[in-house]
């Protein structure tokens, strides 16, 4: 069994291989803070924080490790937080830089079942055929060629070799007042919004619902489909480093994601039609607020230049992630 330490790797040499979307990272780099999570947390909420951290403070870390991508099988393992922002507010937006995520386990675990997934029934839709029946896919995962390998038993190839491409599947602040959210969650504070985007050179913008913002993340995928479609992604530990910094003085209704092609927004509903319309109109609503767009221009424009993925169809909200070219906007 092979688990490399985050905590031993050195920052200086990671700069060197890694490009950092922006300002160089010299004498004037922010705060960095070197955390290996020991507590895994079952709900978004907000709860006695695991650290306060400084706006612009580079974060180094892992997402939980458990047994559930081990080839012994086990529990899930939970979220990594919340980590307490020090002079966040409601009237904010908390900004993730992804600068890493990287498998650091050789196993990926993916499970399909009865109860969970796109096309099989669940809690909330009856079907007249037989249940899918279960089955523990083990993935073996190469490091360094950055492929993952299983064995596909009902099937004439017998096994199958993929690339990896590392993704977080939960970003996430604290709910709205005194609400939490069960792990398996999307909303309007992000959680497990499964969306393929929130990857390496990727920024996450989130609202905040209570000073401190609460911040989560969790739940990597080696590699995941666009709408989860049976319900798992490749799960498997993480390495993990995410620059935390706030925009003050304005706010979002739902998570925006941006990275050197798009800028996008994700919205999450059941219906997957409300979902799509949620993450549309407020695309909108940023061509308007933050790039000088008429609201009906801006309208128009989507019809003709909008790009959509669906991030999820497993979770109990559907997540839809739109996306705006950013080739189309005004130079500033």
């Amino acid at each position: 069994m092979f688990r490399s330490s985050l905590v031993s790797v050195a920052f200086g040499s990671f700069l060197l291989a890694v490009p950092w979307s922006g300002a160089c990272l010299d004498a004037q780099t922010p705060d960095t803070v070197r955390f290996s999570p020991s507590v895994a947390q079952p709900t978004f909420a907000v709860r006695d924080p695991v650290l306060t951290i400084k706006p612009g403070t580079v974060l180094i870390s892992e997402t939980n490790w458990g047994g559930y991508f081990s080839p012994e099988g086990g529990a899930f393992p939970g979220e990594v937080g919340p980590f307490y922002i020090e002079g966040a507010t409601t009237n904010d937006i908390l900004v993730v830089k992804v600068h890493k995520v990287e498998p650091n386990y050789e196993y990926a675990a993916s499970n399909i079942g009865p109860n969970f997934g796109g096309l099989t029934a669940d809690s909330r839709v009856r079907m007249l055929n037989d249940p899918t029946p279960k089955h523990r896919y083990l993935w073996e995962l190469d490091l360094e060629a950055m492929t993952g390998t299983t064995d596909l038993p009902g099937s004439e190839m017998g096994e199958i070799t993929i690339d990896l491409q590392p993704m977080l599947g939960r970003v996430a602040v604290a709910p709205r007042g005194e609400e939490a959210f069960g792990g398996l969650w999307p909303g309007n504070f992000g959680g497990n919004m499964d969306a393929q985007e929130i990857r390496p050179g990727a920024t996450v913008y989130l609202p905040i619902f209570h000073d401190g913002a609460y911040f989560y993340f969790g739940d990597g995928h080696a590699r995941q489909g666009y709408g989860e479609v049976n319900g798992s992604g490749l799960e498997t530990s993480m390495d993990v480093i995410l620059e935390i910094d706030l925009i003050r003085g304005k706010t979002i209704d739902w998570p925006r994601i941006e990275n050197d092609e798009y800028i996008m927004v994700a919205g999450s509903a059941r219906p997957l039609i409300d979902a799509f319309r949620l993450a549309h109109i407020e695309l909108v609503e940023w061509l308007e607020e933050d790039y000088g767009f008429g609201r009906w221009d801006a309208y128009q424009l989507l019809g003709q230049l909008a790009e959509s993925t669906v991030a999820n169809i497993v979770d109990p909200v559907y997540t839809v992630v739109a996306k705006f070219p950013k080739k189309y906007l005004p130079s500033r």
